[in-house]
């Protein structure tokens, strides 16, 4: 349902601009076509490098700095980097990975720019340092660390030194964010970290964010042209990949044009989530939303709903009565609805009708059983929300410790031929086509009891409004956030819907408008 009533927000945004994020193999690839458009690589190199110097004189003052360099390309950068320090005055030791001889291309030139005494890899090297450049291994690290390289990490952790890292903390796998070695593996922890281009996946992910720090982002001459080659599918969850989707009403709206959502209610005593989630989709805009609850709980819901209607469906049969009026876009189940038969029974019936489906909690974990009655049931624009472990009940063949949470939310999302909402600290949203985004800006306060039924409500509500699934489960995520962010430390789920006026005004104002309200 598009009702013409409503409005896009935004500008049409390109597949491969905006938020970007590349892999390993596809930042590769950008590298290459640059040099293939005619930037040398040199030129790059002397770039990145730069502008890791020019970090590091901006956010510190000047002080014994030790630059740690590998055997790669990101040694290369690093051994710019010292070039341009040591230019400014500022006092430098560089230790090598290796031998300097064994240097190769333009991490070879680069180290012979340089001038300055290159000392081996130890951590005696860290002695004074007021400032520590991890420029060890970068974007192409690809095994855990061992032996020298290790040993340094450990220091460089061990040392009351802030670290600056080169393109990522040493130790992280650029498309997954993990800890090469997992558990038994090591890392940098950083204070900031330069990289290049774009974002790659391990700067956004999950422990990667974390050990990263502050991420500035350095132009160093690749033109964004390569981008249309590439065609990448991965995004930092922002409104830039969703705003041309996002609809408003326009004058002539009536409540039935923004859509009308229904969601299913549990039994007796079991009534809150369901009424959570009804809150929820009502404020992110459709025009109504109707609980459907069993008779039994039917006076406990309409004790507390005002704006929210109320039907009474007591089973699967009575649902998919209620959906027969084409005039319900939109429909949820799982929050408090029971795991139970009579939940799948509900679920299908949902899914038979012409209502679009977004699936949470008890939903999908009725289904751990029998995985694919559920997917051969679900249509493109269905929206699942698990956390880790409805996910691991639901996909229990993907591991996502194995793959990375991208990487199983999109195999999941093409399995089940629906949107996937990987819920956690940095959830992932993957689409059926292969597109993810990677939410950023969820404060730890949302992990509070509700706080899911409340997001699945605003999936719901924008659903209804006829926003295609992957864009309505991108926005509901980063909406979300943004409701965490404006209740703040102490929030409860109750407050997540009473924020989203004043998130919602803030991101449909235009910025003239914005200036204009303030006064300047």
């Amino acid at each position: 349902m598009r009702a013409r009533q409503h409005h896009r927000v935004g500008r049409k945004v390109s597949t491969v601009t905006g938020p970007v994020l590349l892999t390993a193999a596809e930042m590769g690839r950008a590298d290459a076509l640059a040099v293939k458009s005619g930037v040398a690589s040199a030129s790059l190199m002397e770039r990145a490098g730069e502008g890791v110097a020019a970090a590091v004189m901006r956010g510190w003052s000047k002080r014994p700095t030790v630059v740690l360099c590998g055997p790669g390309n990101n040694g290369g950068d690093g051994f710019v980097a010292a070039r341009k320090l040591a230019e400014a005055g500022w006092p430098v030791r560089v230790g090598l990975l290796g031998e300097r001889e064994n240097l190769k291309g333009d991490a070879g030139l680069m180290a012979g720019l340089y001038g300055g005494e290159i000392a081996p890899l130890t951590p005696a090297l860290l002695e004074g340092a007021g400032l520590i450049v991890d420029a060890l291994f970068g974007t192409g690290l690809s095994r855990p660390l061992d032996g020298a390289a290790r040993a340094m990490v450990e220091a460089v952790n061990a040392h009351p030194a802030q670290v600056l890292a080169v393109d990522l903390p040493s130790g992280i796998d650029a498309d997954t964010g993990d800890v090469a070695g997992g558990d038994a593996g090591a890392a940098i922890r950083a204070a900031r970290t330069v990289t290049f281009f774009v974002k790659k996946p391990g700067h956004v992910l999950f422990p990667g964010r974390a050990l990263c720090g502050a991420v500035e982002v350095v132009d160093i001459g690749i033109p964004f042209s390569t981008l249309e080659e590439i065609r990448p599918r991965t995004f930092e969850n922002q409104p830039a990949i969703w705003a041309r989707e996002f609809l408003r009403p326009g004058f002539s709206a009536h409540k039935y044009s923004r859509g009308h959502a229904a969601v299913v209610s549990g039994g007796r005593l079991k009534t809150g989530a369901a009424r959570l989630a009804a809150r929820a989709a009502l404020r992110a805009g459709a025009g109504l939303v109707t609980v459907l609850t069993p008779p039994e709980a039917a006076a406990e819901n309409a004790a507390h709903l005002t704006a929210v209607m109320l039907r009474e469906a007591a089973d699967a049969a009575g649902v998919a009565a209620v959906l027969e009026d084409r005039r319900f876009t939109a429909a949820l189940i799982g929050p408090g609805a029971g795991v139970e038969p009579e939940t799948a029974r509900k679920t299908l019936a949902i899914l038979r009708a012409g209502a679009a489906a977004v699936l949470d909690a008890d939903a999908l974990t009725c289904f751990a059983d029998r995985p694919e009655a559920l997917f051969e049931a679900l249509r493109e624009g269905d929206i699942l929300t698990p956390h880790a472990g409805e996910f691991a009940r639901l996909f229990p063949d993907i591991d996502i410790a194995a793959l990375g949470k991208l990487e199983a939310a999109r195999r999941a999302a093409a399995r089940a031929g629906a949107t996937v909402i990987l819920k956690g600290a940095d959830t992932v949203v993957a689409a059926p086509d292969g597109r993810a985004a990677i939410n950023v800006n969820a404060p730890p306060d949302l992990a509070t009891a509700g706080s899911g039924d409340v997001l699945a409500g605003m999936a719901l509500g924008l659903r209804a409004q006829g926003t295609p699934g992957f864009e309505t489960a991108a926005a509901a995520v980063w909406l979300h956030g943004a409701c965490g962010q404006a209740a703040g430390p102490g929030l409860i789920a109750e407050d997540l819907p009473e924020a989203l006026p004043q998130v919602l005004r803030a991101l449909l104002t235009p910025p003239e408008a914005a200036k204009d309200e303030g006064g300047s």
